[in-house]
């Protein structure tokens, strides 16, 4: 179990010690929708779903696991 832990704090460092700096792009990508909504575009609905989808996908990731977790535990404690 220790290991499981051990290798999950693991790729959890290396996830975040590879990760590229994004902070930069949120101001360009707000002045280019802004622009392009007062153009008469639809950039800035694309945008909204975007950011929805990626609000969305961590939470049904972590439900998605959760649910396993809960069904693998109660398959352990019936068959007891």
């Amino acid at each position: 179990m220790k290991s499981r832990i051990l290798r999950f704090a693991l790729l959890l460092a290396l996830a975040f010690s590879f990760s590229a700096p994004l902070e930069a792009q949120c101001p360009m990508c707000r002045m280019s929708a802004e622009s392009n909504l007062k153009d008469g575009g639809s950039a800035g609905k694309g945008l909204n779903a975007g950011i929805l989808y990626m609000l969305a996908t961590p939470y049904l990731l972590v439900g998605f696991f959760g649910y396993m977790w809960y069904r693998n535990r109660r398959k352990e404690h019936d068959s007891e």
